[in-house]
């Protein structure tokens, strides 16, 4: 009997043990609006939640549970946590206890595995203190002065969320990053632009949030930058994508539909705001011009990339990016290229490769919106009084101011009285009516 009992004793030990979770890493991300901590597990865990006051606290208990990982190197620094501890609970229940300086309000969750991550518990903490809130673009009936066009730039992924891997752990999330503020800075630059990013560091945004940001800001534009991985290391190419109503136009769009639509489960969003899109955001756009001017607008920008980059298909193509479902913004989604291919990812990791590329961007988008200026902005009373006036910027050529406005090049010289084309800085053209 004292044997069976032994044994029996050594069995639930050893169940205890192996269904115990190891917490093997604890990341920190700051977001504009929230503070985002992942705890990495070994195995799924129960735990429990509980927010102290006096000095404020917020602790959460995981059962059966242990701490692999090292608390002292989490970046708190501009983060409402003032310091980060653990501990032992009733033997074998593992304690953390997160020190706030400032009042926070609190969601924790838990995510299943996927291809690139096991187990993880999410705590947001979010920011009382009201941040500020970008202002949305007045209407036309209110305006007392010419607005500017906003684009809304969306860096795809981030924080928790890599993107795409490329040789040499080059990551989507930093390359994308860093072209969208290229073409951040270089829409700013032009007088009846504002140009506005979606996620402005490190850090994830969920697909609706990306969405519902660009519609707040009541944004004439919003443009997804991503760079492509494929099965195959040959794939090479960049494209662009609208949204597809009835299916993708491509086996490759699809994958690649598919592939982003998957961001916010390695992301970290809750169930609860992963649901479908209501159906009549799809019957809106096709009752709206919200496609067509996608598709007319990213034809544009496909011509522009074709002069600094290969393309992958010469022709927008579509499919079921969830991120594109906005009904009253047209929407695009680029993919600068393929990160999996090494050549394309050498290229895509070079500052002067990343330029090139904003500005193709950029002069697609500058080239439709001289041709289809919206109601009320300056751009719009530019070509009511028949000519735009622009000033010269170093690196400017009379070609692309051409292309830029949708003029013949003859046709600034004859508005201008040019009779070579030799421009300097600081000189002021009109531009003729396209």
């Amino acid at each position: 009997m004292l044997i069976t009992l032994g044994a029996i004793a050594w069995v639930l030990a050893s169940v205890l043990t192996v269904s115990a979770a190891d917490v093997n890493a604890v990341r920190l991300w700051r977001a504009p609006d929230h503070t985002r901590l992942v705890l990495d597990l070994s195995e799924a865990a129960e735990f429990n939640t509980l927010s102290l006051d006096n000095p404020e606290r917020f602790v959460i208990d995981l059962s059966q549970s242990r701490l692999t990982a090292s608390l002292n190197a989490l970046p708190l620094e501009g983060t409402p946590l003032s310091g980060v501890r653990s501990g032992i609970r009733q033997g074998a229940d593992l304690r953390l206890v997160f020190d706030l300086s400032a009042s926070v309000r609190t969601s924790v969750f838990l995510l299943p595995p996927n291809d690139t991550t096991g187990h993880r518990v999410v705590i947001d903490l979010f920011d009382k203190t009201p941040t500020e809130e970008p202002e949305p673009v007045l209407s036309v009936e209110s305006l007392e002065s010419r607005r500017d066009i906003v684009i809304a730039i969306d860096p795809g992924h981030g924080g928790e969320d890599p993107g795409a891997l490329g040789p040499g752990g080059l990551r989507e999330k930093t390359v994308v990053l860093q072209i969208a503020r290229r073409l951040e800075n270089q829409l700013a630059k032009i007088p009846g632009f504002k140009p506005m990013l979606v996620r402005t560091g490190d850090y994830y945004v969920s697909l609706k949030n990306r969405r519902d940001k660009a519609r707040a800001l009541q944004a004439d534009l919003f443009v997804s930058i991503h760079a492509d991985a494929f099965r195959e290391k040959s794939a090479r190419g960049a494209s662009v994508y609208a949204l597809s109503t009835r299916g993708a136009t491509s086996t490759t769009a699809q994958y690649l539909a598919d592939t982003e639509n998957a961001a916010d489960l390695v992301g970290g969003v809750e169930l609860a705001e992963m649901g479908p899109m209501l159906a009549g955001v799809l019957a809106d756009l096709s009752m709206t011009g919200t496609l067509d001017a996608s598709l007319n607008l990213g034809a544009l920008i496909l011509e522009q990339i074709d002069g600094v980059a290969r393309l992958h298909k010469k022709r927008v193509e579509q499919a079921g990016f969830a991120v594109l479902k906005s009904p009253d913004v047209p929407s695009l989604l680029i993919e600068t290229g393929f990160i999996s291919n090494p050549g394309e990812a050498e290229r895509l990791a070079t500052p002067a490769y990343q330029d090139k590329m904003a500005r193709a961007i950029r002069r697609g988008i500058q080239s439709w919106f001289a041709r289809q200026p919206p109601p009320g902005t300056l751009l719009a009373w530019q070509r009511e009084q028949g000519g735009r006036e622009v000033t010269i910027a170093a690196g400017d050529t009379l070609s692309e101011i051409a292309e830029r406005y949708g003029v013949t090049v003859a046709s600034i010289k004859t508005n201008n009285g040019l009779s070579r084309d030799m421009i300097y800085v600081g000189q002021t053209l009109v531009i003729p009516e396209a």
